[in-house]
């Protein structure tokens, strides 16, 4: 694994003042580009053959490099164009997934907003589930085998997939049915979970280490085909549904009731102070924790996203709670510039990349 001190190695080489934040153009690109030239920074992304014409539309991007396959962002030569462009980079969904947590630790010698030893317990299950039981949160019940199946249960597999290949079984059969008709090549490393029926609440925190302070900057719900889709039809499909399916499409913008807000911030302090406890220095900026509110007002957890998130998308120009907490628009991609500038500024990197 890249250690810290090789990191700071390559930190020590940087102009504070010349930095540039680069991400791959995808997912949240859009946000943490502006995000960066809100707050001063040049910034870079790095795209496919084929998908820069976004960033030169919207017009977001000093610089854009292209490669023809992402995992080339792992060429060494490759780093070092990032290395002497001063560039930190800012993981997203997209960057996870397509890089994969194991390459990211091992390979990547540009330094990372963040702490990149979150990876490791974001993308395993069962270091996932064993954090947030470490702090304290209600998960759904789950179950070891696909015999031990006894009610509705969402069946879920690993990495950043936006809800690919996620179904619904209710018996030991109905699961090994639908198993053997998916085509994705880690469909055994799945999760079986009880269904919990409520509404779904995905918050958007970030934790400044600096200040010691956590934040909610946004709130969101996952638009999710084919689940939606059908819950408009109703009676009209009853007799005839198709499989319902979990590949999210879209976002949409939610509050949640005023008197909901101490459990929701208490959640995100749990998942804070756990992760220093599991991992330390522990989560550092953005991240989600992925929960569903039941009709007892309870909220039960069920993943967490430990960076950015696409649901932070609606909140380019700010949200109704980032507009408590900052006098101008902040998204989450610039509160990534901001802290990135503070710490810039203290020379204290640092404290919030890894």
């Amino acid at each position: 694994m890249i250690t810290p001190d090789e990191i700071q190695r390559v930190l020590a080489g940087y102009a504070n003042h010349e930095l540039t934040v680069a991400t791959v153009g995808s997912h949240t690109a859009l946000q943490i580009l502006k995000g960066a030239r809100d707050e001063g920074f040049r910034n870079l992304a790095v795209c496919r053959h084929g998908t820069e014409q976004v960033y030169q539309q919207f017009g977001v991007a000093d610089e854009i490099l292209t490669i023809g396959r992402y995992q080339e962002l792992m060429d060494g030569t490759f780093q070092q164009q990032l290395i002497v462009r001063n560039a930190i980079l800012i993981p997203h969904g997209s960057f996870v997934e397509y890089l994969s947590p194991r390459r990211i630790e091992n390979e990547l010698a540009v330094p990372l907003f963040g702490n990149r030893a979150v990876l490791e317990w974001e993308s395993d299950r069962v270091k996932e589930r064993a954090w947030l039981l470490n702090a304290g949160l209600r998960l759904p019940l789950e179950f070891t085998s696909p015999e031990e199946i006894d009610r509705l249960v969402l069946v879920k597999f690993p990495g950043a997939k936006g809800g690919r290949g996620y179904f619904l079984a209710s018996s030991e059969a109905e699961f090994a049915q639908k198993l053997e008709n998916l085509n994705l090549s880690d469909k055994a490393q799945f999760t079986i979970q009880e269904f919990v029926i409520g509404t779904r609440f995905y918050p958007h925190y970030f934790y400044s280490p600096l200040q010691d302070r956590l934040e909610l900057l946004s709130m969101d719900i996952r638009y999710e085909s084919n689940i939606d889709g059908l819950a408009r039809l109703g009676a009209l499909v009853q007799d005839r549904t198709p499989e319902p399916s979990f590949v999210v499409t879209g976002n949409l913008p939610v509050v949640a009731r005023e008197s909901l807000l101490p459990k929701i911030l208490e959640i995100g302090q749990s998942v804070v102070t756990a992760s220093q406890e599991l991992f330390s220095p522990g989560l550092i900026g953005p991240f989600c924790v992925e929960t569903i509110c039941t009709d007892e007002l309870d909220f039960v957890a069920f993943e967490i996203s430990a960076r950015i998130v696409a649901g932070t998308n609606l909140y380019i120009n700010g949200s109704p709670y980032s507009h408590l907490l900052y006098n101008e628009p902040m998204s989450t991609g610039r509160r990534i510039a901001r802290e990135l500038k503070d710490a810039a500024e203290l020379d204290a990197l640092e404290r919030v990349v890894y």
